[in-house]
């Protein structure tokens, strides 16, 4: 803070962990990280008379992770007499408005999905729609100093405040591809602040803590992330072209990064993302240092799964209302069949037994078969009469809960790009 500067921002989610908390309305972080983290920020950015600004509120930037983020400001308000005024920005739309826009032919698939149905946006648990800098720099201009978003394009925060500044788009959005993941570009990397100073044709990038530096081949190295293309950058309204760019070390710890172009797009999209449940999960873990059972570990798991089958069957699970899977770890337990590595043979190997069902009780009810039978089953050469299986935790059988899949990853074309997420202003 003793640098001035004009903003405070973040990154707040990603699709990354996965389709449940979308679908299930709670956050990756815990509350309590939350609370102590904005709190920090509502201090400074108050204290310093300079906007706070919160992309992807919760983790996922659904309306109840909006709602949660936006409880917890108010709390802290009141706990240290601050006084501000909040936007709140929605990103869930409303699904009439959306099956009107894919009936008009608004909607067109990511990724090589097939075309959106309607039957597939009845079905989805929640939908959101990723922003652009558009709602944020409208909220700014609301007099907003607080402004907390749903699902938004992780850069969008700082593109908005250096567009209200009068900057060009193109430092603008590579500023913000380097501070949504605070101090990565840095070295070592870790969870930590970076300051970034943007120009009119230049970026500089220093980490704040005195342990980390930037270097240009760290700054490089993090350009690279999280995209198809390593040099061009999809966002909504265009994209980010960084094929020229250059990077100067200004001193140890510092680099200047220059040379990035912005394309417009001819139409500006955004991204839906939506999930369905799946079914109800229920998991156990166990481990095996038997050699022989090792040795034989692929007709060993297929025995089970043909016992498990017919088991299961006889008290009403059919293999149609679940799905078993079993992770080896200690054996392609991470890559799966991509592995390249598969020639070792490991001394021990761990399992997590994994059960997906139309309910949570036939998923636990079929894991309770796979586990027993995993524990029990004899096979040739055999030594140990007692089990097969080691297992870390009683109860061994853990109930996840729902499980959620993506069913939406498509892009919206929109004619303004504030027009499906509503700003809502209130005085904290």
């Amino acid at each position: 803070m003793a640098r001035r500067p004009h903003m405070i921002g973040v990154d707040g989610g990603s699709v990354d962990p996965g389709p449940y908390y979308l679908g299930a309305g709670k956050p990756f972080c815990s509350i309590m990280a939350i609370r102590r983290d904005l709190r920090l920020m509502l201090r400074a950015a108050i204290g310093a008379g300079i906007p706070l600004v919160i992309g992807t509120s919760g983790g996922s930037g659904g309306e109840p992770h909006l709602q949660t983020v936006a409880g917890l400001a108010r709390e802290i308000a009141a706990e240290e007499d601050l006084h501000f005024r909040m936007a709140l920005i929605h990103a869930e739309p409303a699904r009439e408005d959306l099956l009107a826009r894919l009936a008009a032919g608004r909607v067109r698939p990511l990724a090589g999905l097939p075309p959106l149905e309607a039957e597939v946006v009845g079905r989805a648990e929640r939908i959101v729609g990723m922003m652009g800098p558009e709602p944020f720099l409208q909220a700014m201009e609301g007099g907003a100093q607080v402004i907390l978003a749903g699902r938004s394009s992780d850069p969008a925060p700082w593109v908005a405040a250096c567009l209200r500044a009068g900057l060009p788009p193109a430092p603008a959005w590579y500023a913000g591809k380097m501070l949504e993941c605070g101090a990565t570009p840095s070295l070592p990397k870790g969870h930590d602040c970076l300051l970034v100073t943007i120009r009119d044709d230049h970026v500089d990038c220093e980490p704040m803590n005195p342990i980390r530096r930037c270097t240009p081949l760290s700054i490089a190295n993090h350009s690279l992330h999280e995209n198809a293309s390593p040099i061009h950058h999809v966002e909504p309204g265009g994209m980010l072209d960084t094929s020229d760019c250059r990077f100067d070390a200004l001193s140890d710890r510092a680099v200047r990064i220059s040379g990035m172009r912005w394309t417009p797009a001819q139409q500006y999209t955004v991204k839906l993302e939506g999930v369905e449940r799946a079914g109800y999960r229920s998991i156990c873990v166990c481990g095996t240092r038997d050699p022989l059972l090792i040795g034989r570990i692929d007709v060993f798991i297929e025995e089970i799964r043909k016992i498990v089958a017919e088991k299961a069957g006889a008290f009403g699970a059919t293999p149609e209302k679940y799905k078993l899977a079993f992770r080896v770890y200690g054996r392609d337990g991470v890559m799966a069949e991509r592995e390249p590595l598969r020639d070792a043979t490991p001394h021990e190997l761990g399992f997590v037994i994994e059960v997906v069902g139309e309910t949570q009780e036939v998923a636990t009810a079929v894991l309770g078969i796979a586990r027993t039978n995993m524990l029990h089953t004899d096979f040739p050469g055999r030594l140990c009469r007692e089990g097969n299986m080691a297992f870390p935790f009683s109860p061994s059988d853990v109930e996840v809960g729902a499980v959620y899949r993506f069913s939406v990853y498509h892009v919206l074309a929109l004619d303004d790009p504030c027009e499906i997420f509503p700003i809502e202003y209130e005085e904290v």
